[in-house]
Formats: structure tokens, sequence, C-alpha cells
């Protein structure tokens, strides 16, 4: 096996691959379909082919793509885990060449799990869902700004003017947006069945299920269906961490905050929402740690957390959520 390790530009890709027991630079190549068949010229006859990429905002994704066609194997580690192993390491240089070094000994070094890409309908569904989160964004920035040009007493009506033009641009896309959304899900009855399904789960409602559901399916597919609800948490960022020594307790544990910020907010949101069901299953948890002396802040992330393992069980059986089989007490 051959392990290559490729730190990705937009417009190049430095590469590395490790050989006789240590890294070797290779001669850059271009970041397009050219430049990878020139890359695969370098691999020798018949031999195996393990390409680590670090995540570069995109950029790397058609080729990650083109390698796995070509049945080639695919990591794509977490940076921060890439720049803590190097630190331990003593590299402390920073250049495409040192990086793309640095990632052929990480990949022979340490154990990732290969990167699967998701199946072609979940992956048009998270990039309309970041499309609204940007026209959400946007919008949301464009009315703030509408009422400071209002509020300014000599204002000139050119301004007033583009400033509405902008809003109904942003509006109508909206609108496209959330029809094409439906469209899709439309197009795709196992994916709309899914999210039925989850919609079963309290705490999960209309503004939180469709990226809770792409959560899932990328954790399907990077486990290959054999993720645990613990590793599902660690994803998303709310496994504890606690910073304990003999006796001393450095601070009191808190999430970890790795995963997905937007995923926690509308998971937050969501058990939020479920509090207000007074006999709920939510509610009657979240009482349960309060009544313990948990503190009110860390009972509700506690409760999110509960939702999301929940929603996991749901996903994996395809069945409606049961309160009786989940272990509650109605």
């Amino acid at each position: 096996m051959i392990t290559l390790g490729i730190d990705v530009s937009k417009q190049t890709l430095a590469v590395a691959a490790w050989q006789q027991e240590r890294a070797v630079a290779w001669p850059p190549v271009t970041n397009t379909p050219d430049g990878w068949v020139q890359l695969a010229a370098q691999v020798p006859a018949q031999e195996t082919v393990r390409l680590v990429l670090e995540p570069s905002g995109g950029y790397e994704l058609p080729l990650a793509l083109w390698a796995h066609q070509r049945g080639w194997q695919v990591v794509r580690p977490n940076p921060r885990a890439v720049r803590d192993w190097a630190r331990s390491q003593g590299h402390r240089a920073k250049t495409d060449r040192q990086d793309a070094l640095v990632l052929a000994r990480f990949g022979t070094q340490v154990n990732v799990p290969l990167w699967q890409p998701l199946a072609q309908e979940v992956s048009e569904l998270d990039q309309l869902l970041r499309w609204r989160a940007d026209i959400q964004t946007h919008l949301q920035q464009a009315r703030t700004r509408q009422q400071q040009i209002l509020a300014h007493p000599q204002q000139h009506p050119a301004v007033i003017k583009g400033s509405e033009q902008r809003i109904t641009a942003l509006a109508e896309e909206q609108a496209a947006c959330e029809q094409a959304i439906r469209d899709h899900l439309a197009q795709h009855p196992a994916m709309q069945q899914q999210a039925t399904v989850l919609r079963s789960v309290p705490g999960i409602g209309a503004k939180n299920v469709l990226p809770v559901l792409v959560l899932l399916s990328r954790w399907d597919t990077l486990t290959g269906g054999q993720g645990t609800s613990t590793g599902l948490v660690a994803l998303v960022g709310w496994d504890p961490t606690p910073q304990e020594s003999g006796t001393s307790v450095w601070h009191h544990p808190h999430i970890s905050r790795q995963g997905d910020r937007e995923i926690r907010r509308l998971l937050y949101m969501g058990a939020l929402g479920a509090l207000r069901c007074v006999s709920g299953v939510v509610r009657q948890g979240y009482e349960r740690l309060v009544g313990r002396g948990k503190a009110k802040r860390l009972a509700l992330v506690a409760s999110a957390r509960k939702i999301l393992t929940w929603a996991w069980a749901v996903f994996h059986s395809g069945l409606p959520f049961d309160p009786v089989k989940a272990g509650l007490v109605i």
C-alpha cells in the first residue's frame, strides 16, 4: 500500500508519499481532472492507494469523489487532530509541502476511519439546506440594515429603494429554495419517510428534522451502519470533557463543542420547545435532572443530547419513537 498525503488548495495539490518508512515530497499537480490523472500516473501499477486529504473548505471533495470511484481508500481526518498530532511529533513549520508530508505520515501511523461519500440524494439535500441557511443569514442582515437606514433622518431615497429591492430578492430566493427542498423530498419518498418517522421523536420538528436527517445519514455512512449513539454524541460535540488529576479538579466538566455548532443549536432549541409539553418525556427527564441539583442549562443540554440519541435509534430502526421501548415512564 502507498499512502499519499495531499494538502489541497483551490488551484494546486501539494503531494507527499510514505515510501521506505519515510515521507517523500512529490511534484505538485493542479487541482483539476488533468492534475488528478497526472497524480495517478505517478502511482506504481497494482499498488493499493490510501489518500489522506485534510478538509479544505470543500476544495478537496471533487478529488475525494474521483479517488473513491477509482477504488482508492480516502481519509479525511479532522484538521485539529492532524495539527495536535503534528505538534506531538515535533512539527512546527507550516507550508503546503510540510503539510503534505505530515498528512502522509499521519495516514500511516494514526487509525482514522475511511471516508465514504454520502448518497447523492442526501448530499443534494445537504447543499439545499446550506443554501437555505445562507439565505436566512443574509436576509436577517438585510432587514437589520434596513432598520438602520430607515432610522437615519437624512437618508437618500435611492438607498431605501436599494435596501427594499435586496430584501425582496432574498425573499424570492428563499421561497425558491424552500420549493426546491419540497420538490427534492417528493422525488425521494424513502427520504421523506425517514423525515416523517424522525418527526415522531420529541423535540424533532419542522425546523430541525432535515438537518438532523442529514447528520444521521452522514454518521450512518461514516460508520458503515455500525455507529453508536455515544460516537454520534461525540461527533456533534456533546461529549463531556472532565479535567481532573488526583484530588485536583481544574474546572467543572463541560462539553467538547467539537462538532457542528448549528446542529447543537437546533437540537437545543428543539429541547426547549419540547419542555412546553408538561406531560412529555423531555419535560419529565429535565425535571428529574433539575430535582437532583443539576443546573437548568446543563439539564437542557442533557435533554437535547437525549433527543439526539432517540433520533439515532429511530433512524436506525425505521420505526416511530416509542417511549416504552426507550425505557421511559409515561
